[in-house]
């Protein structure tokens, strides 16, 4: 279909003035630059509108990722927040043994002191209780024995301690990880999913847009075809009437003209013989002084008629004028309307040649549907008799027969789903057929195209006992 011919607007990147009616803005009248004007303001309400919706879908997608990028940012932070508190951990597990070293480094001393004391004490009770001296040392050694030991046993236990609080916090950090990246991949499929959701309801409304768009231009243009021949035949019969009234009236003016000269030449004839008369005939005077008066009330005629006479000659410029301007009018509008017959007899051409092209498409689609029908119905018809061949041949027990026949109605009901899957399909082909020779009927109608210059006829051929374009319940299409 060839595009919408917008009256007044212009085209991108030219830079020649917008053309309405095939007129420049500075050849407008003011009524035509008020409904270029009035247009564009309509246009450019549109465009604002349109703008302003699109600006709407892309800041509604846009706070979608940033809430998606802010939760991100979150699940981050909150790594890092454990990965400092496992770091808090270690220092205070680290500060925890240091504690213990400088315990063991203080009983150590005050052992060493206790060692001092009783080393002075014993020199000078060396003689007097060597025995005694010699059995606390020897306690003491045991002591110092079981202590280290116990240093031992509490250093070993502290480091196994230390390494189970190290797998833990291994196995809890690895947990971590595979929660946050599990949870991480989760939510980037989620909202995958939402924008894909997304993409697909705005391309649906946005091609359902379009296609309302294209049914508002045709029928704009069939109604605008409608309205300019219209406006073409009143505007003919108006400057048609105006013609023959404007003839009327120059061939009435010219009679008036003709009577004008006729009575100017008598009165000149009849001012002479009174000239002559008064030269000759003086003896009446008073006679002739009443005929000068009625001369003088005649010649004052003579001057309003010949003022009316100059005023009907300067109506008549003006009505010429008016003339040539209605012949340029009506040439202009000749040269319109033959320019809107090339534009039908073009659209006419370009619409007959794609519903040619759509009609051969369909046509073999609707060839091939039926010949994939009919070879499933023979290959249908062939395993039918080979598997009742070969039940009678077979011998077989009820339960294998049964369970073969189960198997058997399975891939019949998948076949009869399959061939009511293509009747369905060839349903549809034929239902957008019918719709688009109905839309074709409709604009030929509009454009005063008679329907038998069509060239070629619908198709109506029975497909498993159903009319062409009729689904399996009779509702999806009726053929016309």
């Amino acid at each position: 279909m060839a595009p919408k011919k917008k009256v007044g607007k212009k085209g991108k990147g030219s830079k020649a003035p917008a053309v309405v009616d095939a007129l420049s803005p500075t050849e407008m009248s003011k009524e035509q630059l008020e409904k270029h004007v009035a247009r564009l303001r309509e246009e450019l309400d549109r465009e604002r509108e349109e703008r302003n919706y699109f600006q709407l879908e892309r800041d509604k997608i846009h706070t979608f990722w940033e809430i998606t990028r802010r939760q991100l940012e979150e699940k981050k932070a909150e790594l890092r927040n454990k990965d400092r508190e496992m770091e808090e951990a270690e220092e205070r597990h680290q500060v925890e043994i240091k504690v213990y070293k400088q315990k063991v480094k203080h009983l150590l001393y005050e052992h060493q002191e206790n060692l001092t004391e009783l080393k002075a004490e014993g020199t000078l009770s060396m003689k007097r209780a060597q025995k005694d001296h010699w059995a606390q040392e020897m306690e003491l050694r045991k002591d110092m024995r079981s202590l280290k030991v116990e240093l031992k046993e509490q250093e070993l236990a502290n480091e196994v301690v230390v390494k189970n609080m190290r797998l833990k916090q291994e196995e809890e950090i690895t947990r971590l990880c595979n929660d946050f990246e599990r949870q991480v991949k989760e939510i980037e499929a989620k909202y995958t999913k939402k924008m894909q959701v997304l993409r697909d309801e705005l391309d649906l409304r946005r091609k359902t847009e379009i296609h309302e768009v294209e049914e508002r231009k045709n029928s704009h243009i069939s109604e605008l075809m409608r309205n300019h021949e219209a406006a073409f035949s009143d505007i003919k019969n108006y400057y048609n009437d105006i013609t023959l009234k404007n003839l009327a009236l120059i061939s009435l003016l010219k009679e008036q003209m003709e009577e004008m000269k006729k009575k100017e030449n008598n009165l000149e004839k009849e001012k002479a013989d009174v000239l002559l008369q008064n030269k000759q005939l003086k003896e009446p005077l008073q006679q002739a002084q009443e005929q000068v008066l009625e001369l003088q009330k005649k010649l004052a005629h003579y001057d309003k008629d010949k003022e009316a006479l100059m005023n009907t000659k300067a109506r008549l410029k003006v009505t010429q004028k008016e003339l040539k301007d209605l012949q340029w009018e009506h040439e202009v509008l000749e040269q319109r309307f033959s320019k809107v017959q090339a534009e039908r007899d073009e659209l006419y051409q370009k619409f007959t040649k794609a519903i040619n092209e759509v009609q051969q498409k369909t046509g073999l689609k609707n060839l091939l549907l039926e010949r994939k029908l009919k070879g499933l119905l023979s290959v249908l018809e062939k395993k039918e008799v080979e598997l009742s061949e070969i039940f009678a041949a077979s011998n077989l027990d009820p339960g294998a027969l049964s369970l073969v026949s189960h198997k058997l109605e399975d891939v019949l009901n998948s076949k009869n789903t399959t061939i009511k899957d293509l009747q369905l399909q060839l349903a549809r082909v034929c239902k957008a057929h019918n719709d688009m020779l109905q839309t074709f009927e409709a604009k030929l109608t509009a454009f005063g195209i008679p329907l038998d210059n069509l060239g070629f006829k619908p198709l109506a051929s029975p497909v498993l006992g159903q009319a062409l374009g009729q689904g399996p319940a009779g509702l999806v299409a009726v053929p016309t």
